[in-house]
């Protein structure tokens, strides 16, 4: 690195939340594009890829160019030394989402966070729960005010997404938006698609009262 150009390194991770299939998602995107990937999951997240994929642990961490043990707290990212893009935590749990909002961390995945954070650096926490109590909405509320970004995987259907990858991937594209990354591929609202609905027949079905 030269200049004081930030490196193209971006840090993922992965919490207990369902959805795990976003961090996946994101680690394969960060790959294919050449930016190295910084790994962490939390024990609760080792428990989500078992119960939600064919992943082994071992098969997961292959997927990231450096993995950090939730527990090593001397870890390059829980220093804000070592620079990065930011951090997307992908999905973020309620109980991450709380730590975040409070800055009392307990792992290396949420120090990260708050190091992104103090470091002015991007945070985008996709927090995967519904639905929200009042609780939630402060710490959301927090975390907005001190610099992160709450993004929800909330699917758009103006793509006409065929499947559920359609879906992650537009919504964990939309998520990378925040820190520059163009995912290849990605379709986007451009104005013509208000002609191509306005002519396509609805696949929709409205119930009526």
């Amino acid at each position: 690195m030269t200049g004081g150009t930030t490196p193209r390194r971006l840090i993922v991770g992965i919490t207990g939340a369902t959805g795990i299939v976003f961090g996946i998602r994101a680690l394969q995107v960060l790959r294919e594009l050449g930016i190295e990937s910084h790994l962490v999951v939390s024990r609760a997240g080792e428990m989500t890829r078992d119960y939600e994929t064919g992943l082994s642990r071992e098969q997961l961490h292959a997927m990231a160019d450096v993995v950090h043990p939730i527990g090593d707290v001397g870890a390059s990212i829980a220093s804000g030394s070592f620079q990065t893009m930011g951090m997307l935590i992908a999905p973020c749990s309620v109980r991450t989402l709380a730590e975040v909002a409070s800055g009392v961390t307990t792992t290396v995945l949420t120090r990260a966070a708050d190091v992104v954070l103090k470091e002015r650096r991007r945070l985008v926490l996709m927090v995967r729960e519904a639905p929200l109590h009042a609780g939630h909405i402060r710490n959301m509320l927090s975390v907005t005010e001190i610099g992160g970004i709450i993004h929800p995987p909330v699917p758009a259907f103006y793509t006409h997404p065929e499947s559920v990858q359609d879906i992650v991937d537009h919504s964990l594209g939309r998520a990378l938006d925040c820190f520059g990354i163009e995912m290849r591929d990605m379709l986007r609202w451009d104005g013509e698609q208000r002609r191509k609905l306005a002519e396509a027949p609805s696949e929709v079905t409205v119930l009526k009262s």
